[in-house]
């Protein structure tokens, strides 16, 4: 997508809602610099192992072997100094740190490539995201389809009532929505048939 360039790195930022494509095209775009003969590392955070504990993994079953970090700062401490490009999915489960070390990865020349949600299951700014959307140099935002009617989906629905940010999980827990079918939170809770105390006659 990039040629190398003398003037330095940049940040590409994908992002976009569950199952809107994020995974599989940063690992189109990391298999391109694979061909293309550049050095790449690839990092995730440990708290994801859905489907592989060392590989990013799509939902359409694309891989590529990755390594899992717990803190945005291992990525530095990990990183090999002939690395040219350098690709990060889930990019919204690192803490803040992430903005500072993506920066320093450019700054050192690096092609920097980050995956990750942009909003949460309450369509609030998903951790160090916001930040990177605005210092990178490209942003694509994916779309996925809306599971209620077919629209374009741009927000992730959570499908059970738990309500921390984090929960991981894919399609048991959650779907695409577009903003008309969209739940902020969740769904609402099941109101009991009969109140605590009151079992009915």
């Amino acid at each position: 997508m990039h040629p190398r360039t003398p003037w330095g790195g940049w940040i590409e930022v994908i992002t976009g809602s569950m199952f809107s494509g994020k995974s599989e095209e940063l690992i189109r775009r990391l298999r391109r610099a694979i061909i293309a003969r550049q050095r790449v590392q690839v990092f995730k955070p440990r708290l994801d192992d859905r489907f592989a504990a060392n590989q990013v993994v799509s939902h359409s079953n694309w891989r590529l072997e990755a390594e899992r970090v717990a803190k945005a700062a291992e990525i530095l401490a990990r990183l090999d100094a002939r690395t040219e490009v350098v690709g990060i999915d889930e990019a919204q489960f690192f803490d803040a740190d992430l903005v500072r070390v993506c920066n320093h990865l450019a700054d050192l020349g690096k092609r920097v490539i980050v995956a990750g949600l942009d909003m949460d299951f309450r369509g609030a700014p998903f951790g160090p995201m916001p930040e990177l959307l605005a210092v990178a140099e490209e942003v694509e935002k994916m779309h996925a389809i809306c599971a209620r009617c077919g629209a374009p989906a741009a927000y992730t629905q959570r499908l059970t009532q738990a309500q921390e940010q984090v929960v991981v999980g894919a399609a048991d827990i959650y779907e695409a929505r577009c903003r008309r079918c969209f739940e902020a939170g969740g769904p609402a809770p099941v109101p009991e048939l009969y109140p605590a105390g009151d079992e009915g006659e």
